[in-house]
């Protein structure tokens, strides 16, 4: 029989919080059940109310349970790119075995050493993505483990955050009565779905746009280089029909589905529709085309935003083109629009499981995807980083399968015991040769 594994993402959005439950047998995933709930407690993309959020969570989680038939106790979380700033971090280490294999215990440690970096007090690290090992030397290496070698260094990419938006969500979904299986950057998630290996690796742009913001990533070398926040989104459409129009917000969003298009000059004047005008008794008729103006407007600004952004890091120089996706991007006519904007090929992604063929499931399914698809190394970057969480907040909410005793361990107290061990091994007898390299390295 075939390994069955559950994953359950929580995509926690402006408009909508949404929870995918899912199973993979064999490495395919197939969708069990859906929670989809308009969400409350949140501007921009940001909670800004707690208990409002927490609400809107548990009924989504309800919905999906009873959906799916399942009791859910740990999910997935992703968090916006909000403020998210991505630099280079190094560590290095002495192999602290005798035979001086790497193991774990060594990734583990060189992980920690790696983390001992300067972060502002108002900001977290988010998470570590490792670029590459060196074993004395010898670099490119994607797992050390079983190697021999006397001396082992890490560069990797380190993701921090604000620490109000990282404490935020972890709270909500704290007073859910959820368990974090993992914490995930939602670029990171949806970029795992939206694009091919190829895209990831030779250089993407994926436009996620949402509710209340947009969001722009750039992949390369299968690695997020670059984030960039519009705080417009789809509900800014919305609002500049409700005020041009003089409707309500709700008759606005329903004739945005109904009759929007994102290019005027495809549309007609003579194709009009009713609108229910505050302070007129009677609907008035408006014409598709006045409609698909206001939209493009607003549209347009959104899009030349990003590309100012995207110029300034060379982005739109990358082959991989840009991928559209999330909620917003559901509009016809966005695609065309944007390509007129950008000056580059742009596509539209949309999930193909069964009953979410719909972008704003994107990350939702890109949460799942990325954590069933995590190699053994980057499994041992999310346990220990959900190990310091469990640690800094004093919480069991947090799922770790680290030992307790690992737990509780810091990487400063690593730090200082890994130096302890060196100094004992020194009167050690181990071969002159690594006894001289060490001790001349490090001192």
């Amino acid at each position: 029989m075939g390994t069955t594994e559950m994953y359950v993402s929580l995509d926690i959005g402006t408009t909508s919080i949404k929870v995918v439950v899912a199973e993979y047998i064999n490495g395919e995933m197939n969708i069990i059940g859906v929670g989809n709930e308009k969400s409350e407690g949140l501007n921009r993309g940001i909670i800004v109310d707690i208990d409002k959020t927490v609400q809107s969570i548990n009924k989504a989680i309800k919905q999906a349970e009873q959906k799916a038939n399942v009791d859910i106790h740990n999910v997935i979380v992703g968090v916006p790119s909000n403020s998210v700033e991505i630099e280079s971090c190094h560590g290095m280490i002495a192999v602290s075995g005798e035979n001086r294999e790497i193991t774990e215990e060594d990734v583990q440690n060189v992980l920690a050493a790696a983390m001992v970096k300067s972060v502002p007090p108002e900001r977290e690290i988010l998470t570590i993505l490792p670029e590459e090992f060196i074993v004395d030397g010898f670099d490119g290496i994607k797992d050390p483990r079983g190697m021999i070698g006397v001396r082992l260094e890490m560069h990797a990419v380190m993701l921090t955050g604000p620490k109000t938006i990282i404490h935020n969500t972890k709270r909500c979904v704290e007073k859910a009565g959820l368990q974090i299986q993992n914490i995930v950057m939602q670029p990171l998630a949806a970029s795992s779905v939206a694009m091919s290996s190829g895209e990831r690796d030779f250089g993407t742009i994926l436009v996620d746009m949402g509710g209340g913001q947009t969001t722009a990533s750039v992949m390369h070398d299968h690695q997020l280089k670059y984030t960039y926040v519009d705080q417009e989104g789809g509900d800014y459409v919305t609002k500049d029909i409700s005020v041009v129009l003089n409707t309500t917000i709700e008759n606005a969003e329903r004739i945005k589905r109904d009759y929007g298009y994102a290019i005027p000059e495809e549309t007609s004047q003579e194709e009009k529709f009713p609108v229910e005008v505050i302070g007129k008794s009677q609907p008035v008729k408006v014409d598709e085309r006045y409609l698909s103006e206001i939209i493009e407007a607003r549209l347009v600004q959104i899009f030349e935003k990003i590309k100012n952004e995207l110029d300034k890091v060379g982005a739109r120089e990358l082959p991989g083109g840009v991928i559209l996706t999330g909620g917003a991007a559901a509009l016809p006519g966005i695609v065309e629009l944007a390509e007129d904007v950008f000056e580059i090929p742009v596509k539209l992604y949309i999930p193909n499981q069964m009953g979410m063929r719909y972008p704003t499931f994107t990350t939702g399914i890109g949460l799942i995807q990325n954590e069933a698809n995590l190699d053994e190394i980057h499994q041992i970057v999310k346990k220990y980083q959900l190990g310091i969480m469990n640690k800094e907040n004093g919480s069991s909410n947090f799922k770790s399968e680290y030992p307790s005793e690992y737990n509780e361990i810091s990487p400063l107290e690593v730090e200082k015991e890994k130096t302890v061990r060196k100094e004992k091994k020194k009167e050690e007898k181990w071969g002159n040769k690594a006894k001289s390299f060490i001790s001349n390295f490090f001192d």
